[in-house]
């Protein structure tokens, strides 16, 4: 990693936590490498939250009192980019069409059916799950899931072509960024099972998969596509640790 001050941009824009100020942006791009420790935090409350929501009410209550302060730390960050790729890719044919969809801030019919099954999937398997592994198993897919953002920004182009913000906003990190970001990612794993770690795998591959999906389409990805990437790590990492822990 490189600066300290790297890590309160990534706070500033992935989360709504207090951070320096005077911070510059022009160095933001570079600060998306401390995705995975800003998946501790979000991880971390999101746990906590759970764990003392399970003590006065049912573990589906608990749950859904998690999600919630996920997203109102992140401001629904992730969600809002996986809304908008259901829209994109659902509504669209052709290149420009997809990203001229997913740049409108409204959401459609995709979009919102998307996040409601997304979120009862999510809210169905960690309802289901020990209770004792629910937060460190929040942990682990908030922190592991933000290294594969990261993967698509190595391995494909930005495929917006006009001078906007977020195509100024592209970064290809490299090896050793990589390599400890994936570090970082994986350290939480240290509180689950040790087969937990094939979790990983499935994760992978669906993220090989989508970053295909959106190349094809689209000839690369757009930070809708980065926030949907996340969003479907995590949520194909509770299926894998669900699949996994009913094995044990």
């Amino acid at each position: 990693m490189r600066h300290p001050k790297l890590f309160f941009l990534a706070l500033g824009f992935y989360t709504r936590l207090p951070c320096p100020k005077n911070l510059d942006y022009r160095q933001l791009p570079q600060a998306a490498v401390y995705l995975p420790v800003i998946g501790w935090l979000v991880g971390a409350l999101s746990g906590a939250a759970f764990y003392l929501a399970a003590g006065l009410w049912p573990q589906t209550a608990a749950v859904i009192i998690a999600l919630i302060a996920g997203i109102g730390v992140t401001g629904a960050f992730h969600e809002d980019g996986f809304a908008d790729v259901c829209d994109g890719f659902g509504g669209g044919y052709g290149k420009e069409r997809i990203l001229a969809i997913m740049k409108d801030s409204a959401i459609g019919v995709y979009g919102a059916l998307g996040l409601l099954l997304l979120l009862l999937l999510k809210i169905s398997l960690l309802g289901a799950m020990p209770a004792v592994i629910v937060p460190w198993t929040l942990l682990a897919g908030h922190s592991f899931s933000r290294l594969m953002p990261l993967g698509l920004m190595r391995r494909y182009p930005y495929a917006r072509t006009e001078n906007s913000k977020s195509g100024i906003a592209m970064f290809k990190p490299g090896i050793a960024d990589l390599f400890i970001a994936a570090a970082m990612a994986l350290l939480p794993f240290i509180f689950l099972p040790g087969n937990c770690l094939l979790a990983v795998v499935p994760v992978v591959l669906s993220t090989l998969w989508l970053g295909r999906y959106f190349d094809r389409h689209i000839g690369g990805y757009t930070g809708d596509c980065l926030g949907a990437c996340q969003q479907v790590a995590e949520t194909v990492f509770y299926l894998s640790i669900s699949a996994l822990w009913t094995s044990i």
